[in-house]
């Protein structure tokens, strides 16, 4: 992995990852996956800028992709950091949701239950933020490499024209 992916894409990716993880701030996501397509395409304005000519859409996209995985490392650190304050709010939605289904069998109910624990959404949350930012985060970056592309540097000047070569044949006499 080149180095010129690399700090983009930790900036992109963090770009993507408190976003998600943060409660109001998440919902964001779901038009269009918002946080992760404009995480790639940060990615590829930052890359973009550190170079003095266009970059490829290649390098878009692959920066984008990286930006889409380091997203999901931190927005699981972020939601675990964020479990402790918000399990009380999450635990009272989940009693109102159980509350209005009297009929929901008590299999449900048990799955349900079980699914319960702060991990278990973490490690979901993950898994998703992974699955998704992979895709859209790459589409960002993609996006990104098409919007803030720089025109290529200038061709170097002409010089002055090269002297006339002289005839290699001195001319021939006439008879």
């Amino acid at each position: 992995m080149a180095s010129s992916k690399l700090q983009p894409a930790l900036l992109g990716g963090a770009f993507i990852g408190v976003l998600s993880a943060l409660p109001i701030v998440s919902a964001g996501n779901v038009c269009c996956c918002l946080w992760m397509v404009t995480g790639g395409a940060l990615t590829a304005w930052v890359m973009q800028q550190r170079q003095e000519g266009p970059i490829s859409f290649g390098d878009g996209a692959a920066a984008g992709f990286l930006a889409g995985i380091v997203g999901a490392f931190v927005y699981a650190v972020v939601a675990a950091v964020l479990v402790p304050v918000l399990s009380p709010l999450r635990e009272a939605g989940l009693d109102q949701m159980l509350s209005d289904m009297p009929d929901l069998s008590p299999e449900a109910r048990e799955l349900m239950d079980m699914a319960r624990g702060p991990a278990v959404g973490v490690a979901v949350g993950f898994v998703l933020q992974l699955g998704f930012g992979m895709i859209f985060s790459t589409i960002g970056g993609l996006l990104g490499a098409l919007l803030f592309r720089k025109a290529p540097p200038p061709a170097p000047p002409v010089g002055p024209p090269p002297p006339p070569l002289p005839d290699a044949l001195p001319p021939s006499p006439q008879p």
